[in-house]
């Protein structure tokens, strides 16, 4: 690495650091049940709590425990840390449960005009949402509050006053800094960042997001074959939990700020569910966001399987974004243009604050003075490449033409003015 320019050229045959490989080696030592009896019991003896609600969530939690289970190709680190995450969400559930039993008048609040930022990955939705989420009239979501929405009972702060959920999510943060460090210059999870709410329809075992945490197109499957509305009820329902537990500590502000791509997909869905919604379409060349995901994604599996097959990735996630974007073609005019607005990639990284502007207007709130401040210091503060620019080679590292696969996506080119980027 250079002039904060980061070049792995070793994705397809990792050179693994000291870190990697003791990491790697101390986690084949530790023995990882994939059962549902070991699952739900060690979410039972964290939260002293036995009520799951209803059992529908036991299929799904089949299906993902079982995928994972059976393939041989996840390294026992990547089977440590997916069984931590079905432990947490079956904790969450058992936590949202009670809470929802012991106040029920949780769920008359009321989720007010949300403002949503849809797109596809890597396509400046995080970034977006960081910005907006500067206007303190908004209501937001940080990482360490999405992984644990729920205290466990109990539980006091630590002695310097922090809250003992946010030290867990930085001590995450930090040990992957230590086992991928390139990954705060893809994709940070710091606790204070802002996340997608899809992370609030894990405790349902639900939403794309497990085809991130590893390959899982056992999972895709499942999910693309039934609907999501009861998912995004759920999810719904926790924002309203938090907006509560926010609420009994005297916090008044009334309108959400989000952002999650799997939402391009499910557009019918979300407008049953957010029917009052502003909706924040991000456009960007589809190759750029494929190239910017399989790399991070080959990255990543250094570490979380055996070999990294960069044929399958590129494979994988051609089809999957070419999925998103024909269901968002598809569905784009469901969102009214009174409550929607289409950004594209290169006019947002020219001016965002032009970007935010517009997006004020359609959301019908005032940009006020203290809040374009504090849009125009996150700006300044988070510049592009701040954590390293990645060096992206589609065609030496994955052996992929940029201009072949663009013409897999001429029908998005032909629906939407998107600038191509990516030409090595």
């Amino acid at each position: 690495m250079a002039d904060n320019v980061i070049d792995i050229d070793d994705l397809a045959s990792p050179r693994l650091s000291e870190t990697q490989r003791q990491a790697l080696a101390w986690a084949e030592t530790v023995p990882v049940d994939f059962s549902e009896h070991a699952i739900l019991e060690a979410a039972r003896r964290r939260t002293g709590l036995t009520d799951f609600g209803p059992d529908d969530f036991r299929l799904r939690l089949r299906v993902l425990r079982e995928g994972w289970d059976s393939d041989p190709e996840i390294t026992a680190l990547s089977r440590l840390t997916l069984h931590g995450y079905l432990v947490r969400y079956a904790s969450n559930r058992l936590l949202i449960r009670a809470t929802l039993k012991q106040h029920p008048e949780i769920r008359a609040e009321r989720i007010d005009r949300p403002v949503i930022v849809a797109g596809l990955p890597r396509s400046g939705t995080t970034h977006l949402v960081n910005m907006l989420a500067e206007d303190s009239r908004f209501h937001s979501l940080p990482l360490w509050e999405s992984y644990e929405p729920v205290p466990l009972p109990g539980e006091p702060p630590l002695p310097d006053g922090t809250d003992p959920r946010y030290r867990r999510c930085l001590e995450a943060w930090e040990g992957m800094q230590r086992t991928t460090p390139f990954i705060a210059a893809m994709h940070p999870m710091a606790p204070d960042h802002i996340h997608e709410e899809l992370e609030l329809m894990g405790p349902d075992f639900a939403s794309y997001n497990f085809e991130w945490l590893n390959h899982s197109p056992f999972w895709r499957d499942h999910y693309c074959a039934h609907d999501q509305a009861p998912h995004y009820e759920y999810m719904k329902t926790v924002l309203k939990l938090l907006q509560w537990q926010r609420r009994q500590r005297g916090d008044t502000r009334a309108r959400w700020v989000l952002k999650c791509p799997q939402h391009v997909e499910q557009l019918p869905v979300l407008n049953r569910v957010f029917p009052d919604a502003t909706v924040i379409f991000t456009h960007r060349d589809p190759v750029a966001v494929i190239q910017s995901t399989v790399t991070m994604q080959a990255y990543s599996q250094r570490i979380g399987r055996r070999r990294v097959d960069a044929r399958a990735l590129i494979d994988y996630w051609s089809d999957r974004v070419e999925h998103l974007l024909r269901a968002w073609v598809r569905d784009r005019s469901l969102v009214p243009a009174e409550r929607s607005f289409d950004s594209l990639f290169h006019v947002f990284m020219a001016d965002e604050m032009a970007t935010a502007e517009q997006v004020y207007r359609v959301a019908g709130l005032e940009l006020i003075d203290a809040a374009r401040r504090r849009l125009k210091g996150y700006i300044d503060g988070h510049p592009r490449g701040k954590e390293g620019r990645v060096v992206y080679n589609l065609r030496r590292d994955f052996a992929t033409e940029p201009a072949e696969l663009r013409e897999r996506f001429r029908f998005y080119f032909d629906r939407f003015p998107v600038r191509a980027e990516t030409k090595s």
